[in-house]
């Protein structure tokens, strides 16, 4: 009997350690906790807090990272020293880093429901994998110049239905939308928008129909860009959970972690050299968004068989003046 208390407790350590220290991320001055931060880990790997600003960590996984960044929108950016690690984090709130924080009242008089299309197939070798350090971003001018709501965002998604017969299971995942200023045709400074946070499962296909009216989501007059964000998977409550999110691969130059890719996938379409949609490996490159051509990465298959853009529609509301 006491061998098999001795072995329950090695099993129940083992699994602590495997999924490491838990802390959460708490707003300096109001206590609260901040969901969905971001934490770097500064050589190209991160992951979110979950949504009571929750996350996982453990040295024993990340045995070189002395350092994490921690960040969310509305608050400085903060070092965190992983020997010891703390069980809380606090972050002071900056608002001076979004370029304005928008708070819109709900826009009264007459209005004309314009619709962007969102173009999809079922293609998935031409499809985006979803990783948690990638960010697509799309932009959205106003229709015919006027003040301009988004109301529905139409998100183009390959469920894989067709493949699931080969071992593809069900995948709640969460998603986020964020916003952000065209700064000379580039996706430029954060716009304090709400943050929209939402899941998609296995049975959901072809176009995902986002609600954000209540969102109060106005077009600024030089437009604004639209981005989409894989969090990780969803836990049976429906919240984000703390998942191993690389793989360990065993190359000439040592182990190496890679992204793990999410389901549902994103199509990308030929469409137009008008079109451009833009991308960012959020924990490389300095965080820099570029457009999605050659000059991201000659090697991609997509870029390779013309597949440039990620075709997000939209429902707009245009008022009259």
């Amino acid at each position: 009997m006491a061998i098999k208390r001795i072995l329950l407790l090695f099993i129940c350590l083992t699994v602590f350690q495997a999924q490491g220290q838990h802390t959460v991320i708490l707003d300096s001055l109001s206590n609260e906790p901040v969901p969905f931060a971001t934490i770097s880990f500064g050589d190209g790997l991160g992951t979110f807090a979950d949504d009571d600003g929750v996350f996982a960590f453990t040295k024993k996984r990340y045995s070189d990272i002395d350092t994490l960044y921690v960040s969310a929108m509305g608050y400085a950016e903060k070092a965190v020293p992983t020997d010891p690690f703390p069980e809380k984090i606090r972050l002071r709130p900056e608002v001076s880093q979004l370029s304005e924080v928008v708070v819109s009242a709900r826009k009264e008089g007459k209005f004309k429901t314009r619709k962007r299309k969102a173009t999809t197939h079922t293609d998935v070798f031409a499809c985006w994998l979803p990783t948690v350090e990638s960010e697509v971003a799309v932009l959205f001018q106003r229709s015919e110049g006027k003040a301009t709501q988004i109301a529905k965002l139409l998100l183009p998604i390959n469920a894989e239905s067709k493949y699931k017969s080969k071992g593809k299971g069900a995948f709640p995942t969460i998603f986020r939308i964020q916003f952000y200023e065209n700064q000379g045709g580039l996706p430029g400074t954060q716009i304090g928008y709400e943050e929209v946070v939402f899941p998609i499962n296995s049975k959901e296909d072809k176009v995902f129909e986002l609600e954000i009216e209540d969102k109060s989501i106005f077009i600024p007059e030089g437009g604004l860009f639209v981005s989409l964000q894989v969090l990780g998977y969803a836990n049976k409550a429906g919240r984000l959970a703390q998942t191993k999110k690389y793989r360990e691969i065993k190359t000439p130059r040592g182990v190496q972690k890679i992204s793990t890719s999410f389901r549902p996938l994103l199509p990308f379409t030929k469409g137009t050299l008008q079109q451009r949609t833009f991308v960012r490996r959020i924990f490389l490159n300095d965080k820099k968004w570029q457009v999605f051509d050659k000059t991201y990465n000659k090697n991609s298959k997509l870029i390779q068989t013309g597949n440039r853009n990620y075709d997000m529609g939209a429902v707009l509301k245009v008022y009259e003046e």
